[in-house]
This record gives structure tokens, C-alpha cells and sequence, in this order.
């Protein structure tokens, strides 16, 4: 790598909230830049799509042939490719559709459909070119951010973090909620990143960031039927957020029974 590395940021279908994840480094945005070249970022500023970069960060899932296309030349382009988010890492929301009547999705969005091309499902990055690193989250966190960064610009390769939800809210001294509540959780099956920001606050986990290490949804699923949740409404918990997910899309075929 370069002494000075060229870094960009690439937005395919999201929302653009973890790029902003790199605007809210407020002050440390400015340290990176000072030490990249920051050559494509069209949310900061910066628009160069076509760049040949030392790292791309990618946000966003693959849902249309334009976006099966630029993908390729985003890759051929970079020397390190991370995708952030669960859009990028695990299909996103816009992955609810997989599976679905397309055309009738399409119809309840769109008044005209002749000018909307769209693949028949959302993907993840991975699915389509060789992905360096994984940072997972709905949205991710600025300091993921500047940990990969920092560990890519070194040599190294960067921490994954992959510990359950569970763990953080032991820390913080939250009270489970599943436990005390019996409110359908899914902290016990994710990894950790926001804090546990939603069990603080007396709400179940959604899994914003993904299948934690050694995730037993086999046990959860149990638990969760125990509470009462039908079999669809289990699989619907496990494929909302990161719906292309391994851990959990195998989970929600084995609680509702589909091939």
C-alpha cells in the first residue's frame, strides 16, 4: 500500500446511513482524511467513481443490473473492498422482497413500472465479487470505521467483531428483557456494536448487526415459540434486518419448514 493510501466510499441501494457514519467522526474525519486521500465520497464531497483506490467502502445491496455491473468495476478498481452495513453485508431491508411476487412490490411503489429495472432479488456485495472484510450494523459505527481503516492502513488484518448482544447488555447493567419481560429478543444470536442501545431502553434486540460467533438460533427459535410467536412470525424476527444472512435464513426455512 501506498504511504499515502486512496480511499473510497461507493453507494449502491441503501439509505446512506452508514456512509454517514463517516461524517458523524466529526473531528477524527478530518485526522483520516489528513492521512488519505479521500478521492471518491459524493455524500462528503469527492466524486471520482471510476478511482483506483488502495480500500473501497461499500454501502448498499446489489438490486439492480446497473448495480450487478458497477460492482465489477468497483472491484477490478480496488486493492481492499469492505462492505458496511447490513444492505451490503446481508441483502438489507430491500431483501424483504426476495422470494416475493416481484411485479407486485414494484406495483405498490411505483405508478408506472416501465422505467424501473430491477433485478428479482436484493444480494449482498459478496454474492457477486471477493470481499475483503465485513463491517456489519444497521447502521455501523464510526468507530468500526476508523478501527478497519486503521488496521487495513497498517497491514493487518481487522478485528472482527463478533460477540453477542448479550454480553453488552451485561455490562451496561441492562436488565434482559426477554428474561424479566418475556418480550421476544434477539440479543442472544447477535453480535454486538450499537451498545445495546434497544435493551437499555426496555426494547428487544432486532439484530441490526448481524449473526454473532456461535449463534444457537435453534435454541432461540425454541424459546421464542415458548413465548408464543407462531413459526412465520419467528422466521419474520430472523429476516427482517439481514435477511441474506446464513445463520438466520437457514433458521427461518427450519422453523417454517420451506426448502
Amino acid at each position: 500500500m501506498t504511504a499515502r493510501a486512496r480511499v473510497a466510499v461507493h453507494k449502491f441501494s441503501s439509505c446512506d446511513g452508514c456512509q454517514l457514519a463517516f461524517l458523524n467522526l466529526g473531528p477524527a474525519l478530518l485526522d483520516l482524511a489528513a492521512a488519505v486521500d479521500i478521492v471518491h465520497f459524493a455524500e462528503a464531497g469527492p466524486v471520482d467513481p471510476e478511482a483506483e483506490v488502495d480500500i473501497a467502502f461499500v454501502e448498499g445491496s446489489i438490486t439492480t443490473p446497473e448495480d450487478a455491473h458497477r460492482i465489477q468495476t468497483v472491484r477490478a478498481r480496488s486493492h481492499h473492498l469492505v462492505t458496511i452495513g447490513a444492505c451490503a453485508t446481508a441483502g438489507g431491508l430491500q431483501a424483504l422482497r426476495n422470494g416475493e411476487d416481484l411485479e407486485a412490490w414494484l406495483g405498490h411503489v411505483y405508478a408506472h413500472r416501465d422505467f424501473v429495472a430491477a433485478l428479482p432479488e436484493s444480494t449482498p456485495i459478496a454474492e457477486h465479487v471477493k470481499v475483503d472484510f465485513e463491517l456489519w450494523g444497521c447502521p455501523i459505527n464510526a468507530r468500526q470505521v476508523l478501527a478497519v481503516t486503521n488496521a487495513l492502513l497498517l497491514g493487518v488484518t481487522p478485528s472482527d467483531e463478533a460477540e453477542k448482544v448479550c454480553l453488552a447488555c451485561k455490562r451496561a447493567g441492562a436488565v434482559c428483557v426477554m428474561v424479566t419481560r418475556g418480550v421476544a429478543c434477539m440479543g442472544p444470536v447477535t453480535r454486538t456494536g450499537c451498545g445495546a442501545i434497544c435493551p437499555r431502553f426496555g426494547r428487544d434486540c432486532y439484530a441490526c448487526y448481524g449473526p454473532a460467533e456461535g449463534v444457537n438460533t435453534r435454541a432461540l427459535t425454541t424459546r421464542f415459540e415458548g413465548l408464543g410467536l407462531a413459526p412465520e412470525d419467528v422466521a419474520r424476527r430472523l429476516r427482517f434486518i439481514n435477511n441474506a444472512a446464513p445463520a438466520f435464513r437457514e433458521a427461518a426455512r427450519t422453523v417454517t419448514g420451506d426448502d
